[in-house]
């Protein structure tokens, strides 16, 4: 079973994908028609799209009348930012370890 953060990689290796979220964050709620309209792709391959990014977290959907509007949830990352974070840790630390070694190589 993939992990979390390999489930939003992999949803967001697609440019596609991940044009239509950066799209969502850029402009807030969309319709299917605007958002297909935008990507250049047909329909049920742009409603295909939300429905992996639905599933991954990463956008809301409500209907209204006869329109489905979807929306960005960057709540979505927070996996993928922890994970990024950790990695930023490790390389703070090893800065630090690099400073006290040109500290000590100076005295």
């Amino acid at each position: 079973m993939p992990s979390t953060q390999d489930r939003l990689f992999a949803t967001l290796a697609d440019p596609t994908r991940r044009a239509i979220f950066e799209r969502l964050c850029r402009h807030g709620e969309q319709t299917v028609a605007v958002l297909t309209a935008a990507a250049g792709v047909s329909q049920p391959a742009v409603s295909k799209h939300l429905g992996v990014l639905k599933r991954a977290g990463l956008v809301r959907h409500r209907a209204a009348g006869r329109n489905a509007h979807y929306s960005a949830d960057p709540r979505g990352l927070a996996p993928l930012v922890d994970w990024i974070g950790s990695y930023g840790a490790f390389w703070n630390d090893r800065f630090d370890d690099l400073e006290d070694l040109l500290k000590r190589m100076d005295n």
